[in-house]
């Protein structure tokens, strides 16, 4: 005789309810677990190998071919530059792009697929974004002779500009700005979404129109959640390496950048450089440079957890 409560539409006894709940409570408990405790081996690891490396002389030193005189200033200058612009360049146009199709576009097939879209390329792979950034931003489609740029400016002077950008800084941050744009995109979208309605029917029910709705109401209100989306995609772009190695990061420089167009190397570079090489001593600085990564995303992050809950006001 089969059991009555396998049978479809029986209710299932609350004894069972409660035990299932607690497995599957466990279940979670042990993956989170397994995961948190790979995670700290891991980074007991690095500190472990890497921390008897880290010195003022080891973040003022250009690398070098001995392991006891290499140094990241290159490669910690180089990643600066690069996130700095790629975060002035995509934030304005992620959040931009947002508040249009939230907040003024028709919503008809075309914003419908603009959005598929969008979503979409979420996923694609960042290798992907470093062939585009190759085309367009370091060679720009061919239109310019590379042998022959085009110069605006002294090569010696911040305000320099050439075209084709070649591999500078200026390409990396772009293509890194296309790497985390939809992430942004996304996010403010979903950060402008849950803004209550109701604010935006009470201010233009008193006169406003829609632009100082969104500027003086319905933006700061979602700026600290856009803030969260942020965080997750600059992090996301401190650690990429495929998509500038693609468009020409060096892998072994002496110098920092001294404007937009100046080469440039960054630290995941840097560490993939150091950690492929037999000898023991690259291994302990590679793992230094991770450290000294992680702390420029401990710093960036807990920068913009700041402005948020300083930002952060409640709704009235």
């Amino acid at each position: 005789m089969s059991d009555i409560s396998s049978i479809p539409g029986t209710p299932v006894s609350p004894a069972r309810l409660l035990l299932r709940n607690r497995a599957f409570l466990a279940l979670c408990l042990l993956a989170t677990t397994s995961a948190v405790v790979v995670l700290c081996v891991l980074l007991m690891s690095v500190a472990f190998d890497g921390w008897d490396r880290l010195s003022w002389d080891f973040l003022d030193s250009f690398a070098s071919r001995k392991p006891d005189k290499a140094g990241i200033k290159a490669a910690l200058f180089g990643s600066l530059w690069v996130v700095v612009t790629c975060a002035l360049t995509a934030i304005p146009i992620g959040v931009g792009t947002a508040l249009y199709l939230e907040e003024f576009a028709p919503k008809n097939r075309l914003t419908r697929f603009i959005q598929l879209n969008i979503t979409n390329l979420a996923g694609v792979p960042s290798i992907v974004y470093g062939i585009i950034g190759l085309t367009a931003f370091s060679r720009m489609f061919g239109l310019f002779r590379s042998d022959d740029p085009v110069v605006l400016g002294n090569s010696e002077s911040f305000w320099f500009l050439q075209l084709p950008f070649g591999p500078s800084v200026l390409a990396a941050g772009l293509t890194l700005m296309l790497v985390i744009l939809p992430m942004i995109i996304v996010s403010s979208q979903e950060a402008i979404r849950s803004v209550p309605g109701t604010i935006r029917q009470g201010s233009l029910a008193m006169g406003a129109t829609t632009w100082q709705t969104v500027w003086r109401l319905t933006l700061p209100a979602a700026i600290p959640t856009i803030l969260t989306g942020t965080i997750l995609a600059i992090s996301r772009a401190i650690g990429e390496a495929a998509p500038l190695l693609v468009v020409g990061a060096a892998l072994l420089i002496f110098r920092t950048p001294e404007n937009l167009m100046s080469s440039f190397t960054v630290l995941p570079l840097q560490i993939f450089n150091w950690a492929g090489r037999p000898q023991a001593g690259f291994h302990s600085i590679a793992a230094a440079a991770i450290l000294v990564q992680l702390g420029l995303l401990i710093v960036f992050n807990g920068t913009a957890v700041a402005l948020r809950l300083r930002l952060q006001k409640p709704l009235q």
